[in-house]
Parts: structure tokens; C-alpha cells; sequence
């Protein structure tokens, strides 16, 4: 089945212009191959449920105020909402998807974690209602809309644009006389200099397994050249075999090592180290755009003294160097759902020009992926610049954790937090994840 891991320098434009593991998909029975149809009368009467990754207290009113004024326009209906962070929506869609209990909407990422719900035919193909010539689909950034494109069908709904950039605290980059690093061997300095100063340069924490994924995913961005990234996301072609991947790890253990908490940060989540650097206790904090709100919502750290860059580049690095990591992230259709008109009718209320001006603005600053769904007037300017730079890159690079099969996937993971606790070399994680890639074929 052929996904859409890549985003091109010309769809990555007009996503902007537009808009400024599961391993048991296929265990537990699921419905025929259904394909949505653009004719059909829209009962609205009855529940529909909605599975979202809004769960967090600054997040969740989006959704709970979204579903009361659909309510509001119709009466018979009851929206029942289920919110999950970041974190835990993954354990939450493996159990439901266990018990053959998926809600009739539910939030997917792109790549290899949307290709397992089409593959096991949990996917509504929305082809007829959300495809580049419907009414819809010409309200959604188009190359948004094809990162959840399978065999040539389409099958989700974006929502959002999201893609990952080191946040830093100007006040305390000035404090230690240090500029903004325009090479990775910059940044390690940075980090020296901060430290002296009496600060944690970088706060990250691993416990959860992704942050590191996406530091590895981005190095890997600029140590391996795209066409071999592209054919080793595939298990049938998969090597991982260039000298780049162990370069990025060494990368990658370097800059954890000298600019954090070292093995320490496999003990952290993701959650407290946003909290450390809004709280101005760190200099720096490798963040989602879509964090950018958070990350100045409350805390010592003031909208004014956000700054943010890429992930600098390394000397002599033979991938690209300007690709950035990121991907959109929207939902699904349930296959199985008891009323599918509805529940497509509900997500293109949610995905409405009005909506996505109140998804884009603080205090949610996730970037909408609806054509005219923002306001340059109403948004943080960090996020509208963070759009620019996400314009200006050549492609996206997907989540590793997500982009991978499951068995990869994991690999990825676990390996990596032995990489930070010392327990496996960059040249053990590779060989883990060729192993698993070998075992996915």
C-alpha cells in the first residue's frame, strides 16, 4: 500500500498559502471496504463519538464548544467527546481498536498509523466528499488532504498543520552573551555557554519515547538523502543502511548529552519539560509549532522573549538542509459507524473557515488546514513566522513513530532511549531497527 511520507517544496507552499503503534488494526474483525457517499441524507438525530487528541486542560474547550454549537444548530443530536493527550491517544485507540469499539470519529497521525486503519478497512474513503475536485476538499489545503492519501484514495480529515522547532528563551540567551546557532556545532556551544551561565540549556524528557524520535527524525532529514529515506520507510525496500543514520545518532547522543540532563531525561516526560522551559528554567525546548501558545500560556517565559529556530544544520551533513520534521494531523471516518453522513457532516462543521480562525488563534495556536482558516491579526506571530519557514522547506519529514511500520517503529523507540541511557550504541540501535525491519517484510 503506497503512503505519502513526503510533502514537496510546492505542496508544502500551498499548505501554507491555503491555511498560512498499531499492531491490531487487523486482529479483531473489521467492516468491508466503504466508501463515502456525497448523495446521502444527513439524519440528523442520535450519537456520534468523537475520539480527539485535545485532552489537555488549554486544548479541550476547542472540541467541547465545537460539538455545543453543532448541538445548538441540531437538536437531536448528542456529541460525546473523547479526549486523549498527546501521549496517551495512542494507548487509547490500541484498546478500542482491541475491542472493536472505535468511536465513529478518531484522530490519526499520517504515514504507517493511517495505513494501518485503511489496510484493516476501519477507514470510510472519503475520495467522493473530500477528493481535490469536491466542494470540501477545495476548502482544505491540498497537499494537507493528500498526506492521508493510500492507493491513490483519500481517507482523512486534516485538521491542523504541525511541524517541530527548537523554542528559546531570548532573555536568557542575551544573559549569556549567546546568538542564535546557525550550525548543529553552534548549538553545542550554545549549550556551553548557557550551562556556565546557570542555566539547563536544552529541557527534554523521553520518558514517553517520541521526543527523541523526533530529534533522530530530523538529523536524519539532513544525514540521509530523501530517496533513501523514502525507500527504507517501505518494508519491502528497507535497508538503513547508509553511514548516515549512525551519524545522526552520534548526533543525536552528543546534543543530549551536553546540552540536557543526559541519561536522566528517560525519567522526564515531555509534558514537565515544557513546563521547565515556560517557567524560564531552561534556555531552550525542541517543540511542535502547535506548543507555541503553550509554551508562553502561563510560566515566567513571556510572548516577547519566545524566540524559535530549526534544528541546526550539521557540518558536512549529506541529506537535505531544508527539510524540516512535521506532518499535518487530522481523523478518520469510522468503517463501522451506524451513521456516517453525520458524522462527515459534523467534521466539515469542525473544519469550517470560522473554526479553524478559532483553532489557529491563541489560546490553541494549532495552525488550521482550512483554506482562510486563520488570521494573521489573531494568531501569535511566532506561529504565523513558524508557517513561513514551514513554506520555505523543501519537505516534511514524518514522525518516525508514526511513519514506520509498528515493529520499526518500536525499534525507534526503545532503542533510542538506550542510546540516552548508555545501554546501546548508535551502531546497536541501527542494527535493532534493520532486524525489525527485516521481521516486517
Amino acid at each position: 500500500m503506497k503512503a505519502n511520507p513526503f510533502l514537496s517544496t510546492t505542496s508544502l507552499s500551498a499548505i501554507v498559502a491555503a491555511a498560512f503503534v498499531l499492531c491490531s488494526v487487523s486482529a479483531a474483525s473489521a467492516a468491508d471496504h466503504v466508501v463515502a457517499d456525497p448523495k446521502a441524507t444527513v439524519d440528523y438525530s442520535g450519537t456520534i463519538s468523537v475520539l480527539t487528541k485535545f485532552g489537555l486542560q488549554q486544548l479541550s474547550p476547542f472540541f467541547i464548544d465545537v460539538a455545543k454549537e453543532y448541538e445548538k444548530l441540531h437538536p437531536g443530536v448528542k456529541v460525546e467527546l473523547i479526549q486523549e493527550s498527546d501521549d496517551s491517544v495512542k494507548g487509547k485507540t490500541k484498546a478500542l481498536v482491541a475491542s472493536n469499539s472505535l468511536p465513529d470519529i478518531y484522530f490519526t497521525w499520517t504515514g504507517s498509523w493511517g495505513e494501518n486503519f485503511v489496510r484493516g478497512n476501519r477507514a470510510v474513503d472519503l475520495t467522493p466528499v473530500i477528493g481535490p475536485n469536491t466542494e470540501w476538499g477545495k476548502t482544505l489545503a491540498a497537499a494537507a488532504v493528500s498526506a492521508f492519501q493510500y492507493n491513490g484514495k483519500f481517507y482523512g480529515i486534516p485538521l491542523y498543520l504541525d511541524a517541530k522547532f527548537m523554542g528559546y528563551n531570548k532573555s536568557l540567551f542575551e544573559k549569556a552573551d549567546v546568538a542564535e546557532p546557525k550550525t548543529f556545532e553552534d548549538l553545542l556551544s550554545a549549550c556551553a555557554a548557557l550551562k556556565k551561565s546557570g542555566v539547563t540549556p536544552i529541557s527534554f524528557g523521553n520518558k514517553e519515547g517520541w521526543p527523541g524520535v523526533h530529534y533522530a527524525g530530523q538529523l536524519l532529514a539532513y544525514n540521509v538523502p530523501q530517496a533513501t529515506l523514502e525507500k527504507d520507510f517501505v518494508p519491502a525496500t528497507a535497508e538503513f543502511a547508509d553511514p548516515g543514520y549512525v551519524t545522526s545518532l552520534k548526533q543525536f547522543k552528543q546534543l543530549i548529552d551536553e546540552c540536557s540532563d543526559g541519561s536522566g531525561t528517560n525519567g522526564s516526560s515531555y509534558a514537565s519539560a515544557l513546563q521547565q522551559f515556560s517557567n524560564g528554567k531552561s534556555a531552550m525546548y525542541y517543540q511542535e509549532i502547535i506548543e507555541f501558545d503553550q509554551a508562553t500560556a502561563e510560566g515566567a517565559l513571556k510572548r516577547e522573549d519566545f524566540g524559535f529556530f530549526k534544528l541546526p544544520v550539521p557540518q558536512g551533513a549529506k541529506g537535505d538542509p531544508n527539510a524540516i520534521e512535521g506532518a499535518p494531523e487530522g481523523y478518520m471516518i469510522n468503517a463501522a459507524s451506524k451513521n456516517i453522513p453525520l458524522a462527515i457532516d459534523f467534521m466539515r462543521f469542525v473544519t469550517s473557515a470560522e473554526n479553524g480562525k478559532v483553532l489557529s488563534a491563541p489560546p490553541y495556536g494549532q495552525p488550521s488546514a482550512t483554506v482562510g482558516g486563520y488570521s494573521a491579526e489573531t494568531m501569535n506571530p511566532a506561529v504565523v513566522d513558524g508557517l513561513k519557514v514551514i513554506a520555505d522547506s523543501s519537505y516534511l519529514m514524518p514522525w518516525l513513530d508514526t511513519a514506520n511500520p509498528p515493529r520499526v517503529a518500536a525499534a525507534w523507540l526503545s532503542g533510542l532511549q538506550a542510546l540516552i541511557g548508555g545501554s546501546m550504541t548508535p551502531e546497536d540501535v541501527m542494527e535493532r531497527v534493520k532486524e525489525a525491519a527485516a521481521s516486517s517484510k
